[in-house]
């Protein structure tokens, strides 16, 4: 019943990117397969990804939070791609009697324009402004190609926050990321306890236990 569902956006997928052009990456997700999610893409390009590659860190985020899904659309928000593109993207959850079957996603490569618009501020002007904006950017969104990319970016994002290197961290502060990267959906995803034990220098049973406290 569910990949019926989504079968009928797939010529959506295709007549999208065939309006919007070779910049604009049109993505289907199926949200009950984590590891391999996208069911159709066209323009690929533009983030590295491929038909089975895996869901992002904002879809999993809004999995994980009941009240982003209340709306049917997020729209307008930025991403960033491995190789370091700028994207403008889009996502409509697609829905049948109030659940979340999958999403279907558009993302612009901006990279362009922003460095155009950068080359004109540097003329006029604004040049610090714009060093400040960068330097403060956090991107709603990083596409990996695979569960595990996107682990390792969720994980490495959240430690790299802290300023602290997770073999100083209190046990106060590995619990305090521990339970960001549960707000964000990390531990929706096989293997990821070990993963983020691993990472923050402790074991498995210790990762539970901060996530029942």
């Amino acid at each position: 019943m569910e990949n019926r569902v989504l079968d009928k956006y797939k010529v959506l997928v295709e007549f999208l990117a065939e309006v919007l052009g070779e910049n604009s990456e049109v993505v289907l997700h199926d949200v009950n397969d984590f590891e391999n999610s996208i069911v159709a893409i066209e323009n690929g390009h533009i983030s590295g990804r491929k038909v089975g590659d895996s869901l992002t860190d904002l879809a999993l985020n809004v999995l994980k939070d009941q009240e982003k899904l209340e709306s049917d659309y997020l729209t307008n928000y930025t991403g960033k791609t491995f190789d370091g593109k700028e994207l403008k993207s889009s996502t409509y959850f697609i829905k049948e009697d109030g659940e979340v079957l999958g999403m279907l996603c558009i993302n612009i490569d901006v990279s362009d324009y922003i460095e155009a618009r950068d080359l004109i501020n540097s003329f006029i002007g604004n040049q610090k402004n714009i060093e400040e904006k960068e330097e403060n950017q956090n991107f709603a969104e990083n596409f990996t190609s695979s569960i595990e990319e996107l682990i390792d970016s969720m994980i490495e994002s959240s430690i790299g926050n802290s300023k602290i290197p997770p073999a100083r961290m209190t046990a106060e502060e590995k619990k305090e990321i521990t339970k960001k990267l549960d707000d964000r959906g990390v531990f929706l995803l096989k293997n990821s306890v070990s993963k983020v034990a691993k990472k923050l220098h402790t074991s498995d049973a210790t990762i539970y236990r901060y996530l029942n406290d």
